[in-house]
């Protein structure tokens, strides 16, 4: 019907004004999507236009560490140069003390002014080193100033765009960071992987970023303050630990360590020589309490202390200061320590005590592992390092006790022999007519207190530490009745019976140390270098206090510790 007809057609137009509609919001939904997407990809295109001038800043800043590297690496070539000619000058100086000594007797000028001026040709020498020492240290300076620079350009663009963090791992990464290449060349780094982590993003970056201010980092924190204070050289005079405090710590320094602030922990901490852990040790620090309880594994987990040496380090003085002990060991810190490895001959290993900060309290507590951790292998320079700080025992830790020049009113007892050091031994051997031979006495580890301690140590080890050929009879001859002399009847009597003995071995320089046991899970160990906490000592302590009084004592007071016993070979261990 027509009626029907029309009713459809009307149901018909109103759908299809409804589809228009319809059509209509989707084309307006769809501009505006367009739109979206094209402000997207324009905020894509800038973020990798970011990304890519990020790239070029961390290319130019890697050439920057290179050019830094090898300014150090020279640094350190410039400094041993240094130290060699430090050592010579030195050498010149006794020479030029002997020769004033016969111009009273000889009125001889003309050879000491050929001396003096060779000596003073030495000091501009060494002057001008210095000078160019002191221009790498600005240039190393310049250096860390422009990466302080590049880190907050980092920060500030990583604060404008978050939205980059998951496009490329680099911009949040804290590779690039100066810790990661100080002066020292250690294989450990306070940037740890679990510290390098950011599981909560750039908000929990830029809250380190703030509470550290990591944007202007001092020159300490870099570890390039050492680098200031002379690093290895050899003429650092014994130097006792500082203990400067700060205005803010003045009001509370009798407080108890448990008390200390973060701050005062952490100034500590770089007075005590291991800075380079100050920057994670300010975050996790928030009190001395929580050193105090801290175990090794915190130290190395929560403060990046990976070298186990450096642990040792800091559980020594924590527990030092948690039983309150005032030990005199506690005043040498590791810059005397290297100082006294030339004093005993062994200069060669300075680079490994310095790097693991070995002071006065770990000589005390020196174990043999320790020693190999150290690359200490010889068996002789064990006994060495053995018989030298037995003698730190017996003088209370004096850091003068040894001796280093002759005195003119000495009389050479034994009393005093066990205090030469090894340049003092070779100004003996000069005295003897054999001053051709001195110079085969660096690196030796030959010193007073192994001459005349050591049981085994006689003439003729002396000799062949001294490369006398076997058939100059009569110059061995010679040097064994002045070595006898000089140690007197009681140790000549002693070393007689022991070269006698059935169980003699002489003393060579091939024997190796090896640790006591090496099975398989103790290899394991070693290669996680893993320091011994045992109380297997390399020089057991004093029990005697009686043996400390004083300066002046004899022979058998300083045999109050046995250097080396049939027990200890034993259990150390030695191969040819």
């Amino acid at each position: 019907p027509p009626q029907c007809e029309l009713l459809s057609r009307t149901s018909l137009e109103t759908q299809k004004l409804d589809l228009m509609a319809e059509v209509s919001d989707l084309k307006i939904k769809l501009v505006g999507m367009e739109k979206e997407q094209s402000e997207y990809e324009e905020k894509q295109t800038k973020a990798e236009g970011l990304l890519q001038e990020l790239r070029h800043l961390k290319i130019k800043v890697e050439e920057l560490e290179n050019e830094r590297n090898q300014y150090e690496w020279k640094l350190k070539a410039t400094k041993a140069e240094i130290a060699q000619l430090q050592e010579q000058l030195a050498l010149k100086d006794a020479e030029i003390e002997r020769l004033q000594s016969q111009l009273s007797r000889t009125s001889s000028h003309s050879e000491v002014a050929e001396r003096d001026q060779e000596v003073q040709r030495l000091k501009i020498g060494m002057e001008s080193l210095l000078a160019a020492n002191e221009e790498k240290d600005r240039r190393i300076e310049e250096l860390t100033l422009l990466l302080s620079q590049y880190r907050r350009v980092k920060e500030i663009m990583i604060a404008a765009h978050g939205d980059t963090e998951n496009v490329d791992g680099t911009v949040v990464s804290d590779d690039l960071s100066p810790l990661s290449s100080g002066m020292d060349s250690g294989p450990q780094s306070p940037l740890s992987p679990e510290n390098r982590k950011s599981p909560k993003g750039i908000k929990k970056i830029w809250g380190k970023i703030r509470r550290t201010q990591s944007g202007n980092f001092p020159a300490d924190d870099l570890g390039l303050a050492e680098f200031r204070r002379g690093g290895l050289r050899a003429t650092a005079g014994p130097r006792l630990s500082r203990s400067k405090e700060t205005k803010g710590q003045k009001s509370d320094y009798n407080a108890p360590f448990a008390q200390w602030s973060t701050e005062r922990v952490c100034n500590w901490l770089e007075d005590f020589g291991l800075g380079q852990y100050v920057i994670f040790a300010r975050q996790w620090v928030t009190s001395g309490h929580m050193l105090l309880t801290a175990t090794p594994q915190d130290m190395e987990k929560e403060m990046g202390i990976k070298h186990p040496l450096h642990r040792k380090k800091l559980v020594l003085a924590i527990k030092s200061i948690n039983a309150k002990q005032d030990e005199k060991s506690a005043q040498l810190d590791h810059i005397w320590v290297t100082r006294w490895l030339d004093d005993i001959g062994l200069p060669q290993y300075k680079d490994q005590f310095h790097e693991a900060r070995v002071d006065g309290r770990m000589l005390q507590y020196l174990t043999v592992n320790d020693l190999l951790f150290l690359k200490v292998t010889s068996q002789l320079h064990h006994l060495s390092i053995k018989c030298a700080i037995h003698v730190l025992h017996i003088n209370g830790f004096n850091p003068h006790c040894l001796r280093r020049r002759p005195v003119e009113e000495s009389n050479g007892s034994p009393s005093e022999v066990v205090q030469w050091s090894n340049h003092r031994v070779m100004e003996w051997l000069r005295s003897v007519d054999l001053a051709e031979y001195a110079p085969n006495l660096r690196g030796s580890g030959v010193h007073g207190a192994l001459i005349l301690l050591e049981p085994r140590f006689n003439g003729d080890t002396l000799a062949m530490l001294l490369n006398i050929p076997p058939q100059k009879t009569l110059l061995r001859r010679h040097l064994t009745t002045n070595f006898n002399v000089l140690i007197g009847p009681e140790a000549q009597q002693e070393k007689r019976e022991i070269t006698e003995s059935t169980a003699y071995t002489p003393l060579t320089t091939t024997a190796k140390v090896r640790p006591r046991k090496l099975g398989f899970s103790h290899f394991g160990n070693l290669r996680k270098k893993k320091f011994d906490e045992s109380t297997d000592y390399i020089c057991p302590m004093d029990t005697n206090p009686g043996a400390t009084n004083g300066s002046q004592k004899n022979y058998s007071g300083y045999k109050g510790l046995s250097p080396v016993t049939d027990r200890e070979l034993d259990q150390v261990g030695q191969t040819d």
